[in-house]
């Protein structure tokens, strides 16, 4: 079977990789002159197990078991991070402390409560400790390349996808299947969904300070990067930059940024995370934005589980976690199987064989 795949994240790379593994004939399409340029490169750069969503189960799941499975199958891809701190505030959080702890106990996830945080903390009612990775980007990048080489290319914009119903084109070329990992820049997804642009901000600091997030609702969190001095700071209020039905929308958004809205939110993400952490502005140096635009499901509350729909010959991936590259090779291949066994059917005998014993 011909596969064309097309996007070159996380979630593409991974499917090519892993159809190749499978004797399949693929070829993987990215319209940058590297891997990982948008969305898969430009993130928190964090390797979940779910402590970031106790109001949905499905994605806790996901992360917890994605996570040990990314670990096994990638495991110079991402590096430990020494110090991971989850903090409940006392205020303003959608959730209190007891219920957060009780919900992660049930997930299965091991973690410790801490009464005596490494960071002078303030107005939280508790905090936890547990461990998550961070992702090398760079070296990922240079494995992906190093392991598609041929199947890889780069600098390609992808204009049109024809389903001929016996097989499938891409600029013309026929393929068997296509699998969509643009996340709707490309085709549009089954499910509805918004388009986000967003703006993280990376900020200077000292090395292996421990990560810090604030859980649940409308708060923030200071993660590390590759780079060991390099922090990005987010925030659920903050960092997006609107909410549009298309990616053209949204991609017009982040060409309208500048210097003054990025001045605006530096003092908003700021002033929420001094807010918890006063000393922040004292060891942290902002030194410049992070843009990236997220394709969400629209009215699914805190989903982010992973999603594949197929549609003739061509896949549709979404997901809003990196660490369910499995889950969506899973699907695909589940899918691609009934299709195959509905190809073979010879359909049922029943009715003859219901008509000749009445005879």
């Amino acid at each position: 079977m011909r596969f064309a795949i097309v996007g070159g994240g996380w979630y593409g790379c991974h499917l090519a990789t892993a159809l190749d593994a499978l004797g399949m004939q693929v070829k993987l399409f990215e319209r940058h002159s590297r891997l990982f340029h948008e969305a898969s490169g430009n993130n928190q750069f964090r390797l979940h197990q779910g402590f970031h969503y106790p109001r949905h189960h499905a994605t806790r799941m996901q992360s917890r078991d994605g996570f040990m499975r990314f670990v096994e199958r990638y495991p110079q891809l991402s590096a430990s991070v020494p110090h991971n701190i989850y903090a409940v505030p006392a205020y303003d959080s959608d959730m209190d402390f007891s219920t957060y702890r009780l919900i992660m106990t049930a997930t299965g996830v091991e973690f410790s409560e801490l009464t005596d945080s490494p960071v002078k903390l303030q107005s939280v009612s508790g905090t936890i400790a547990t461990h998550e990775r961070v992702l090398m980007i760079s070296r990922s990048r240079e494995y992906f390349e190093r392991k598609l080489a041929s199947r890889l290319t780069l600098n390609c914009q992808v204009e049109s996808i024809v389903d001929h119903g016996t097989h499938v084109s891409v600029d013309g070329e026929p393929y068997d299947f296509v699998i969509d990992a643009t996340w709707g820049h490309l085709t549009r997804p089954a499910i509805d969904v918004f388009y986000e642009p967003t703006m993280l901000l990376y900020y200077e600091g000292p090395v292996a300070f421990p990560a810090l997030t604030f859980v649940d609702g409308a708060l923030c969190s200071l993660y590390p990067t590759e780079d060991q001095a390099i922090y990005t700071l987010s925030s659920v209020p903050h960092t997006p930059l609107g909410r549009y039905a298309s990616s053209e929308e949204a991609r017009a958004s982040l060409g309208r940024v500048n210097g003054d809205l990025i001045a605006l939110k530096v003092a908003q993400m700021e002033e929420q995370i001094s807010k918890y952490y006063p000393g922040f502005r004292d060891l942290f140096r902002f030194v410049g934005p992070q843009l990236a635009i997220k394709t969400k499901p629209i009215g699914a509350h805190d989903d982010r589980s992973c999603s594949v729909t197929r549609k003739g010959r061509v896949f549709n991936v979404m997901s809003g976690k990196i660490d369910t590259i499995f889950t969506a090779t899973e699907r695909v291949l589940s899918l691609l199987e009934m299709s195959v066994a509905s190809d073979e059917s010879t359909g049922s005998t029943l009715r003859q064989d219901i008509l000749g014993m009445a005879l």
